[in-house]
């Protein structure tokens, strides 16, 4: 118990150098064996089979973000989805829905704006860049 509970701490206190503790109370992570990812006839159709079959070590749906359990203590990881929960905020569940459906349909994953900020973030977190408050910052990008 007491590693795990250690390990929480550690987290908070390195991610309260980039996100607030207002908003860090407010978004969560749940470990799970599977990445629960939507699997509908219609995403295929449109496009969207590589994305649902990609291997993924977390995904996020509005504050919530899911991980496998050989990550939960990869803090790039958390950094990286917690960057995709202040979209989700910003843009509201629908209009993040529609714009990352559009730009993983339009660019790819690699390409998707809205990836390619939570990585660029989350590269900038990992080789010890100067701290501030992502979630500002993703706000005024939008």
């Amino acid at each position: 118990m007491f590693i795990k509970e250690y390990a929480v701490i550690h987290l908070l206190a390195n991610l309260l150098t980039f996100y607030p503790h207002e908003f860090l109370k407010t978004a969560f992570y749940v470990v799970v064996e599977h990445i629960p990812k939507p699997d509908f006839a219609g995403l295929r159709e449109i496009g969207l089979s590589d994305f649902i079959d990609m291997d993924v070590a977390g995904i996020t749906y509005k504050n919530t973000y899911y991980i496998l359990p050989h990550v939960a203590r990869n803090l790039r990881v958390h950094f990286h989805e917690l960057a995709h929960v202040v979209q989700w905020r910003e843009l509201g569940a629908h209009a993040f829905i529609m714009r990352y459906i559009n730009e993983i349909q339009t660019c790819g994953y690699n390409d998707a704006p809205l990836e390619i900020m939570a990585y660029a973030l989350d590269a900038h977190f990992t080789s010890n860049g100067n701290k501030f408050n992502i979630s500002d910052y993703i706000t005024q990008q939008f």
